[in-house]
């Protein structure tokens, strides 16, 4: 157990750059990913550069800002704490809580009145809001939960095969460092993690009468992860199982989980990724040590889990991300940023000959010069074939974030 507070110098180098310039800095991620610490590191590089610095903290998850409830009572707040004789800093998390923010936002960003930073779990609501009436007046930063060389340095272990499928298995939550790394402690911790996420960020924020629905559909995807599938194939399997719920409201459901930063959805394109395939897309886990503890950790599952850790770390590499799919065959990943593009196919083991001609024959049917990876436990990699590059999972996740 490690109780130091740890800097995420991935995200503080972002945020960085923007200080001291008018533009809302927005940050965004699933709720426990760690936004709040990195809030509070914030303040304290604030404190350092101006001293006399009058930061307002909002944290709509403590009770003490619970009156808080809309941009009127937001801007009020705000009045009674501003001090005009210095510069005024307004960190508010959690923003999504407060009905109507971005009327107050606009108001004190227009007046210049203060540099404002939101933290905030649900994607539709924040872009909808922010693009309506602050359009161009905010930069927005996505932020996951630990990388694996992150979970490293906050539990304080080496890095072997051992460490590696314990990451595997209790996922990336910053807050895992209060407790010990037993499975017992851990998943009943990420139990009431999900039920917080399921309860405030999805039925809540959407209204949601069809729980039991929900959560059965959560572990669909959980036992289907990374697979590809369309919104008629999870109805028809749920009516198979009688449960009967239109494709429909599959999309709207499906939706509201990628809203709350909970699952990721990817589509897929042809394989120059110019043309993007309306139907059959993939989902895969902001945090597996969630769906691990919705589903269990399953020897049986270790493919479709060592896609979900790459995609996360492509993800936070800054990486855009679409399946690659032409003539019935698939690359996982088709990877693009700024001019670099990459593609990367996953593999549990290359046990033989017919595994080793798959992964490797799909990147060899793509007539680029774009690197090609084949990812994959074996500890013996380096040995490119046909210009594609084999790389051990654990170095290629390492050496991304």
């Amino acid at each position: 157990m490690n109780n130091t507070l740890h800097t995420r110098t991935l995200y503080i180098d972002k945020i960085i750059p923007f200080l001291n310039t008018s533009l809302i800095k927005v940050i965004v991620g699933q709720r426990r990913v760690g936004k709040s610490y990195l809030m509070y590191q914030l303040m304290e590089i604030i404190k350092v550069k101006d001293e006399r610095a009058n930061i307002i903290y909002i944290n709509k998850e403590l009770f003490e800002f619970d009156e808080i409830v809309d941009y009127k009572s937001l801007m009020l707040y705000f009045e009674n704490q501003y001090k005009e004789e210095v510069k005024n800093y307004l960190i508010i998390d959690e923003i999504q809580e407060i009905n109507e923010f971005e009327k107050c936002l606009r108001s004190i960003q227009v007046k210049n009145q203060a540099e404002i930073f939101i933290t905030g779990s649900n994607a539709n609501l924040l872009s909808s809001e922010l693009s309506t009436f602050l359009s161009g007046r905010y930069v927005e930063i996505k932020v996951y939960g630990l990388s694996y060389n992150e979970f490293l340095q906050f539990h304080g272990l080496e890095n072997s095969e051992e460490t590696f499928y314990k990451y595997l298995q209790f996922g990336g939550l910053p807050g895992l460092i209060q407790i010990p790394l037993e499975e017992k402690m851990v998943f009943d911790y990420l139990q009431n993690i999900y039920a917080a996420i399921l309860f405030k960020d999805v039925v809540k924020r959407n209204n949601i009468r069809n729980i039991s629905f929900l959560e059965n559909l959560i572990k669909y995807i959980a036992n289907n992860t990374g697979s590809i599938f369309s919104a008629k194939k999870i109805s028809d399997y749920l009516k198979s199982q009688q449960i009967k719920v239109s494709p429909n409201i599959v999309m709207d459901y499906l939706s509201h989980l990628v809203n709350a930063f909970f699952i990721f959805k990817l589509q897929r394109s042809d394989i120059s990724g110019k043309k993007i395939f309306e139907i059959g897309e993939k989902y895969y886990f902001e945090d597996l040590g969630l769906r691990n503890s919705i589903v269990g950790y399953r020897q049986n599952d270790i493919n479709k889990i060592l896609e979900n850790i790459v995609f996360t770390h492509l993800k936070m590499a800054g990486y855009h991300i679409t399946i690659g799919w032409e003539n019935d065959k698939e690359i996982d990943f088709i990877c693009e940023r700024n001019s670099e593009k990459i593609y990367v196919q996953v593999s549990y083991l290359l046990a033989d000959e017919k595994v080793r001609n798959r992964e490797f024959g799909n990147l060899l049917s793509i007539n680029d010069n774009f690197p090609k990876y084949v990812i994959s436990m074996d500890k013996s990699e380096g040995n490119s074939y046909k210009g594609i590059i084999h790389k051990n999972i654990i170095h290629f996740v390492s050496e991304l974030v």
